[in-house]
Parts: structure tokens; C-alpha cells; sequence
């Protein structure tokens, strides 16, 4: 991918929209990491579940990131931003994973970064929350890492690998005083 794709650009990783190019590498890195993803995230692992997945991001609502490492330009997880929310709330829901052999590197919690600043800055959003399974220690390190902080508990929150699970809600919010120079949340 050509660097003036990406949106954001950290030390190690830069981040871009997954595109129906990414199929062979995402859903091969999905397969690849089933073990690593089972039980606190489901993925698209074949090209039709793929295609319904970049289709999800056709919308307003929904922004779809792939982490990059920038050396080699290889994927090294995802990060979307879900069911954001214009109006008065400002809102959206990461979601991510690292890919497995990205795993541990710290490539994740960087690309996290760099998509808050980017739904701040650029999306103009006022607040990103991330639900966690409680057993997912790894996640929640990882969002203390990037300044959300705990706000509360959510019983059977989210359907998961065939089943209700409980989440604890993490949150962060745009910094005071920050203004927003991108289009807003539901133009980008």
C-alpha cells in the first residue's frame, strides 16, 4: 500500500482502511490466528464472511482499520471503530485484534493510538469506548495503556463465539479544549 493511504502514522505502525484488497492477507492472518482470537473475538476467515465484513463499512457508522507494520507494510491486526454515533453523543466502539506472530509486540496498543487520535481529531468524535471480556487481561492492559479508564459492567453484553458475554466498559474522551479538524463523524 502506498504511504498516502495511511491515515495515521506512529514510530512502528500506521493505520489505513481495510479495503477487498486486504482479502487474501486478512483472512489468511484470521485463520492464522484463530487460537490466539478464541474466545474474546469472532472474524471473517473466508472471502464471503470478508466481503460482508468490508461491506459493514460502506456506511457512516462503521470504520474499518487495519494495522500496518511500516517497515514491511505487513498487516499486523485491525482496528475498528463501531456503531459511532453523531448528535449530541459523539460516540463510537473499538474493536481489535492483533494477528498472530503481531502478537505481544506492543503494534496493537500503538495502532490503538493511533486510531483515538484519528476519531478525535479527524472524525470529530468526543468519546471512544471499548468493552472487554474480564478474563482478557492482555485488552484491558492494553486500553489503560492508551488512557481509557473503567467506567462499569455490562452483564451478557455481547454475542460471542456462540455466546452471551459479560463486558466491562472502558472509555475515554476527547481531551478539553481540543477542536476537531476533520469532517466530523458521519462524513469521513
Amino acid at each position: 500500500m502506498p504511504h498516502n493511504e495511511y491515515l495515521a502514522e506512529g514510530p512502528r505502525v500506521a493505520v489505513r482502511r481495510v479495503t477487498r484488497r486486504d482479502e487474501d492477507g486478512f483472512t489468511a492472518a484470521i485463520r492464522a490466528s484463530a487460537a490466539l482470537h478464541h474466545p474474546w473475538v469472532s472474524m471473517p476467515a473466508t472471502p464471503v464472511a470478508f466481503h460482508n465484513y468490508v461491506a459493514r463499512f460502506d456506511g457512516s457508522s462503521d470504520v474499518g482499520l487495519v494495522v500496518c507494520e511500516r517497515r514491511t507494510d505487513r498487516l499486523a491486526g485491525f482496528v475498528n471503530i463501531n456503531n459511532i454515533v453523531g448528535g449530541a453523543l459523539q460516540s463510537g466502539a473499538l474493536g481489535y485484534a492483533a494477528f498472530a506472530g503481531a502478537e505481544g509486540r506492543g503494534y496493537i496498543s500503538e495502532g490503538v493510538g493511533l486510531v483515538v487520535g484519528f476519531a478525535f481529531a479527524m472524525l470529530g468524535l468526543h468519546r471512544l469506548e471499548a468493552n472487554i471480556q474480564p478474563d482478557n487481561a492482555p485488552s484491558r492492559r492494553l486500553v489503560q495503556r492508551n488512557g481509557f479508564r473503567l467506567e462499569g459492567y455490562s452483564p451478557e453484553f455481547l454475542f460471542v463465539n456462540g455466546a452471551w458475554r459479560d463486558h466491562e466498559r472502558w472509555a475515554t474522551l476527547r481531551p478539553k479544549g481540543t477542536i476537531p479538524t476533520g469532517s466530523g463523524p458521519l462524513t469521513a
